[in-house]
């Protein structure tokens, strides 16, 4: 059985693919046709549009995310492979311009892991090992994806195609370890990971990336005025950009909510 890590971007997959070396790499892009949210960087804009085989305008997730993926691949001296699905205004109205939210996280399904399930059916004919980046402590997590698998596989379209493994619990590490593995090593990363107006922050967050990231929280705002509904169920995105500021966040203590776009 091969094995698989998928990249995310952010510093726990990186250090999986670094220390637990997969025979493959995979890495799923989210992209917008907004020019609002353009990649500053025309030549790696380029590069980008060559990997996933189409014209790349920007991303929702920081721009940094390129930058990380194709060091990560110098890095490792290891191939990474670019997927990509939909841009995700054509997601939103092929959903009936019905919003994703806590509720109904179609987002990652669509831009993340169908796009990945594709790859997987054009290169393999059996399951893989896929090595999921829950850290030591995340245990719980790791059990609850074990009880959604059908014999030792999660499921994808009626289609066993995972078997998840966890090399980060399995050896004990945790967070501290991973930042610290990093710090001297010629890796840019995000401050955190996965889109910038992800409906699993905090409006807290969500407020400061206002400040951090305007064009693409303008995104995502103009995205409730186009189809009239919102992201999070208590509260618009643009009532959120007229709170006060909030300075001293330390974005440390805000991981990803939910934990599963990177998986």
């Amino acid at each position: 059985m091969k094995t698989v890590t998928s990249v995310s971007g952010g510093q726990s997959s990186a250090y999986i693919a670094a220390n637990h070396r997969s025979d493959y790499l995979v890495f799923a892009l989210v992209t917008t046709e907004d020019k609002l949210c353009q990649h500053p960087d025309p030549h790696l804009r380029k590069i980008a549009s060559e990997k996933i085989g189409r014209e790349f305008v920007g991303t929702l997730e920081e721009d940094v995310i390129l930058e990380t993926i194709l060091e990560l691949e110098q890095y490792l001296q290891q191939e990474i492979h670019w997927v990509v699905g939909d841009p995700f205004e054509k997601v939103i109205n092929r959903k009936g311009k019905y919003l994703p939210n806590i509720m109904a996280r179609y987002c990652t399904t669509e831009m993340k892991i169908d796009p990945m399930f594709k790859w997987w059916k054009e290169n393999f004919d059996e399951p893989v090992e896929m090595q999921i980046g829950f850290r030591a402590g995340e245990e719980r997590r790791a059990k609850n994806m074990l009880d959604k698998c059908v014999d030792g596989l999660r499921q994808y379209k009626k289609v066993g195609w995972q078997k998840p493994i966890f090399p980060l619990i399995d050896n004990g590490i945790k967070r501290d370890s991973i930042v610290k593995f990093w710090e001297d090593k010629p890796v840019p990363f995000a401050v955190q990971n996965n889109c910038v107006g992800c409906f699993h922050r905090n409006p807290l967050v969500l407020r400061k990336k206002f400040e951090d990231h305007p064009n693409k929280m303008e995104w995502f705002k103009n995205e409730e005025a186009r189809t009239g509904g919102r992201w999070k169920s208590d509260c618009a995105y643009a009532e959120i950009e007229k709170h006060k500021p909030q300075t001293e966040i330390n974005f440390d203590d805000w991981g990803c909510d939910s934990g599963y776009c990177g998986l």
